[in-house]
């Protein structure tokens, strides 16, 4: 397994891991087939989508902000960040990414992103291949 660090310096905020994560996919040396890669924290996430147009990852943080708001006066957990899990759970802790000839595949305008919704922190993302 291969692990990333990530450092957030904002509350909500999508970090593309791409780049790194197809270091871990040549430190790991798969050649063929495919890596999980999962974030081991429950107020984070990790997705698939546009890495092209910056618009885009600020769309996706203001449509999840109103969908979920942060502070909501019926929320009962203690640390105030109900709204963090919520979103790392609809989003996902992981993504299963294929690998063909050492290389991920992920379409044109893909890229892999960890999703921040408590922040800023010091994070992880695991990379294992399957």
């Amino acid at each position: 397994m291969t692990v990333i660090p990530v450092t957030t310096t904002e509350h909500a905020q999508m970090v593309n891991i791409t780049a790194e994560v197809q270091r871990a996919v040549a430190e790991l040396g798969v050649a063929s087939g495919a890596v999980l890669v999962h974030v081991p924290h429950t107020t984070a996430a990790v997705t698939v989508n546009e890495a092209a147009d910056p618009d885009v990852v600020r769309d996706l943080l203001r449509r999840l902000d109103q969908l979920v708001p942060w502070r909501e006066a019926a929320d009962r957990h203690g640390e105030g960040n109900s709204a963090a899990h919520l979103k790392s759970s609809l989003l996902g802790c992981d993504q299963l990414l294929p690998v063909q000839d050492g290389q991920l595949q992920l379409g044109t305008w893909q890229g892999v992103f960890f999703c921040e919704f408590d922040g800023p922190r010091q994070r992880r993302v695991w990379v294992q291949s399957v």
